[in-house]
């Protein structure tokens, strides 16, 4: 999930868009320094972070291009903050990468889950807004994995791609 995190965003930047990642899996301090580390860009990249605050109970004084959230289970918070991000990106292309909707599970319900990656995915389609949404399949129940590829344009089995 990490690799296919950093070439993700390697891809995005690549590619002449800013990444706008939404962490409810590693803080944004983890994903920072692994893409520093990866050579990426950073200026090219806004974070909403919905873990720093509550695993850690304060934000780094020193954070850039990150917009924190309460809690993984807050969603209108999460669903402010993406917005927010996408306007501070505003004039540039930007891609979002939500990392990840299984995390999300030990937070959530699937219906929460399955509710609001809709209003996300319908919320990039109004905005023309490239968004890639990652998730370990065996972690999620039958009928949230059925509910999430009708709200994507494609499903992507990087289990598939590395086989071949």
């Amino acid at each position: 999930m990490k690799e296919a995190n950093v070439a993700i965003v390697r891809d995005i930047i690549a590619s002449g868009n800013a990444a706008a990642v939404i962490t409810t899996n590693q803080p944004y301090m983890i994903l920072r320094k692994l893409y520093g580390e990866e050579g990426i860009d950073l200026s090219n990249v806004y974070f909403v972070d919905a873990i720093t605050k509550y695993a850690v109970g304060k934000v780094p004084d020193d954070a850039v291009n990150t917009l924190f959230v309460n809690r993984p289970d807050n969603l209108t918070d999460m669903g402010i903050a993406i917005t927010r991000t996408l306007k501070n990106a505003e004039g540039r292309s930007v891609s979002l990468l939500f990392d990840s909707v299984s995390t999300m599970l030990i937070y959530l319900s699937s219906v929460n889950i399955s509710k609001f990656i809709h209003f996300v995915s319908s919320r990039l389609k109004i905005l023309d807004v490239s968004g890639i949404f990652l998730s370990v399949e065996k972690g999620l129940d039958p009928l949230l994995l059925s509910q999430l590829t009708t709200f994507v344009d494609e499903v992507v089995d990087l289990d598939e791609i590395a086989e071949t």
